[in-house]
C-alpha cells in the first residue's frame, strides 16, 4: 500500500458537520461519519481512498485503477456494516491521459458512479478549488492505514491527521529530482510526526477545499506527496462534460 500522511488537523472542525475526536499531531481515529466526502474503493477488497466532489463523480489516484470498482461512502471501519453506508458500482473509470506510473506524474483518476449518491448528513461533496493551496496552510488528510511509518500493520479504522502544505523548495529537498509542478507536499520535515502507510487516493483538504490526492511519500519520515488538485480542475470539468 502506498504511503499516506495522516496527522490530525486543528481548527478545521467548523468546516465539517462533525468534530474529529482526539485531536493530535500524531494522527488518530476520526469520529464516526466525520468525513462526509471520503470514499473507499473496493475491487474485491479495500484498495484505495477517494473523494466525492459531485453527486455522481469521485476522484482518486490513477495508480488505484481497476477494471471494476465499487465505491463505498460513509465507510468508517473496513469490513464492518454500520448502517449508513452507500455502495455504488463504477460506470466509468478514467485515468488522466498523461499518467506516468514510474514517476507518479498526473496520478489522478475520475470515477463516474452508476447512480447518483444520496446526499445527506453523512454524504456530502467536497468543494473544488478556485486557486492553489498556500504554503503553511494546515490541512486535513484522511484514510485507512498505519499511524506511523514504523512497520505497524495496516489499520481498518478511518484515521484523520493534520498536514501542513510545504513550499516547493522543501518538497524538492525531501525528494530530489522527483517533484514536478503537478505535485504538492504536505507534512512535517522534522520527522516524528508523520503518519504513513495509508492508501493512495486519499484527499488532502485545506479550508474546506480539495487541494491534493495522496500519491506517494512518507518513507523515512518524509512528507507525503499529493497530486496538485488545482492543476486538474479544467481537465475534470471537461471530462465530466464529455461523459
Amino acid at each position: 500500500m502506498k504511503c499516506l500522511l495522516l496527522l490530525l488537523v486543528l481548527g478545521l472542525a467548523a468546516a465539517f458537520p462533525h468534530n474529529a475526536e482526539k485531536r493530535s499531531a500524531g494522527g488518530l481515529t476520526c469520529d464516526t461519519n466525520s468525513i462526509p466526502y471520503l470514499v473507499s474503493l473496493n475491487a474485491g477488497s479495500y484498495s484505495c481512498g477517494g473523494a466525492l466532489f459531485n453527486n455522481q463523480w469521485v476522484v482518486s489516484a490513477a495508480q488505484c485503477y481497476q477494471s471494476h470498482i465499487e465505491v463505498k461512502l460513509v465507510e468508517h471501519t473496513i469490513g464492518v456494516v454500520e448502517g449508513t453506508e452507500q455502495l455504488i458500482s463504477a460506470a466509468k473509470i478514467i485515468r488522466h491521459p498523461g499518467y506516468n506510473s514510474f514517476g507518479h506524474e498526473n496520478d489522478i483518476m475520475l470515477i463516474k458512479l452508476s447512480l447518483p449518491t444520496i446526499l445527506n448528513n453523512w454524504v456530502q461533496n467536497i468543494s473544488l478549488p478556485s486557486q492553489c493551496g498556500v504554503t503553511g496552510t494546515k490541512c486535513l488528510a484522511s484514510g485507512w492505514g498505519n499511524l506511523l511509518h514504523n512497520g505497524d500493520k495496516s489499520r481498518n479504522v478511518l484515521q484523520c491527521g493534520e498536514a501542513t502544505v510545504l513550499s516547493s523548495s522543501e518538497c524538492n529537498k525531501a525528494y530530489p529530482g522527483q517533484i514536478t509542478s503537478n505535485m504538492i507536499c504536505a507534512g512535517f520535515l522534522e520527522g516524528g510526526k508523520d503518519s504513513c502507510q495509508g492508501a493512495a487516493g486519499g484527499p488532502l483538504v485545506c479550508n474546506g477545499v480539495l487541494q491534493g490526492i495522496a500519491s506517494f511519500g512518507c518513507a523515512g519520515g518524509k512528507p507525503g506527496v499529493y497530486s496538485k488538485f488545482c492543476n486538474y480542475v479544467t481537465w475534470i470539468k471537461e471530462t465530466i462534460n464529455e461523459n
